[in-house]
């Protein structure tokens, strides 16, 4: 409103219209807040296959050599894909819905939890919460 000079009825106006043009997201994140933002786009590259997430994944630092790194790559990737799917999720969710398909050869899912989430709080348009046990937010489009 105060960089453009505009009312703020003409600036949630016109944040609308990008929306409406699939220019912008947008989220409700509190009783009267609201955010806007551009959406990150995931191409997948043409040399490879491989998606965006599949190649930042590989520079990430888990823990575990081999086969077992692979699967706890592909689980981060997986609790990525389902925050991107999901852009408003609890370490419970995760636990739930990613961790019993991908468990990536961990013992507990306390454990795969303290391997995947500073990982995950690493990535492209994620947001994580100030707290423990609060909600995870994808802003990325």
């Amino acid at each position: 409103m105060e960089t453009v000079g505009c009312s703020r009825r003409t600036a949630h106006n016109k944040l609308n219209e990008l929306v409406e043009r699939d220019v912008l997201r947008t989220r409700k994140v509190g009783s009267r807040s609201r955010v806007w933002w551009v959406p990150i786009e995931e191409p997948v590259t043409e040399e490879s296959g491989e998606s965006v997430p599949d190649r930042l994944v590989e520079d990430i630092d888990l823990p575990g050599t081999g086969k077992t790194l692979k699967a706890r790559q592909e689980a981060l990737v997986a609790a990525y894909e389902y925050l991107q799917e999901h852009p408003e999720a609890k370490k419970s969710d995760f636990l739930q819905e990613v961790f019993s398909d991908h468990p990536a050869e961990f013992e507990t899912a306390e454990g795969w939890w303290n391997a995947i989430q500073p990982a995950l709080a690493d990535l492209p348009g994620v947001d994580p919460p100030e707290e423990r046990g609060h909600i995870w937010h994808f802003l990325g489009g």
